[in-house]
């Protein structure tokens, strides 16, 4: 099994004195797309109003231009501990024990916008960057990757992948048709038996089912067997008419 992760917005500082190193990362065939759009945000932050234009970003928020400006040479952590926020802290990925984070390891793939699919423990600065920005000279970010991350997930085919993203990533490099796959939308159900989508504890959560999976380690390969491991370890899970897996919260 494969899991897609989204990003978070917010960011842990720090990490190791160790610069960017794409070429240490899963998926080299996107070496292209992630250059490119790393030399276009680097560029972008050597001019401040700029790029607090392009990024709309307010006062407050005027280091995250240096942040950028500094992509290349900052330090740098496991993605899976870059990322704060809602979904990241119900994960809690550094309390985890060593077996536990090889898995996410091997397991876990976090869609970013500036580097696209990275693996949980690939090593990445702090970045400023969303999914609907578009940055000078490349266009939107769905031009960029989508057809890239798509032809990448596809080399997956073997492996079943569980999709976390938000709509706004899966934009940005849908799973193809042909690989097996489950979106997953968290949903609610009231007294009334009526079910509805969730918001803010959509991203708690997945944080928390990915959690279970790393902290139980099971060997899923279909649609069927992730709802056989949901049912033993708790959760309830069904698939709708959209063909969507519904994870009630």
């Amino acid at each position: 099994m494969l899991i897609l992760l989204p990003p978070s917005e917010t960011k842990r500082d720090g990490g190791r004195r160790v610069p960017l190193d794409m070429t240490s990362w899963h998926y080299p065939s996107l070496a292209g797309a992630r250059s490119v759009t790393v030399d276009a945000l680097v560029e972008l932050a050597s001019d401040e109003d700029a790029c607090r234009r392009v990024l709309r970003l307010g006062p407050s928020q005027a280091g995250e231009v240096a942040v950028n400006a500094a992509l290349r040479t900052s330090p740098t952590m496991p993605a899976i501990d870059r990322y704060t926020g809602v979904l990241y802290d119900a994960l809690d990925a550094s309390s985890l024990d060593a077996p536990a984070r090889r898995w996410l390891g091997a397991h876990v793939r976090v869609h970013s916008a500036p580097f696209g699919l990275v693996g949980a423990l690939d090593a990445i600065p702090r970045y400023r960057l969303g999914a609907g920005v578009s940055l000078p000279g490349l266009g939107s970010a769905a031009r960029v990757w989508r057809d890239a991350t798509t032809a990448a997930l596809g080399a997956e085919a073997s492996r079943f992948i569980l999709d976390l993203r938000s709509e706004a990533y899966v934009a940005l490099g849908p799973v193809p048709a042909a690989t097996p796959s489950a979106y997953v939308r968290v949903v609610t159900e009231s007294a009334d038996g009526a079910v509805r989508a969730m918001n803010h504890f959509n991203k708690h959560a997945k944080g928390a089912l990915v959690r279970a999976l790393a902290m139980s380690r099971p060997r899923v390969s279909t649609r069927a067997g992730f709802h056989r491991w949901a049912e033993e370890a708790g959760w309830r899970t069904r698939d709708n008419d959209r063909g969507e897996v519904e994870l009630f919260a």
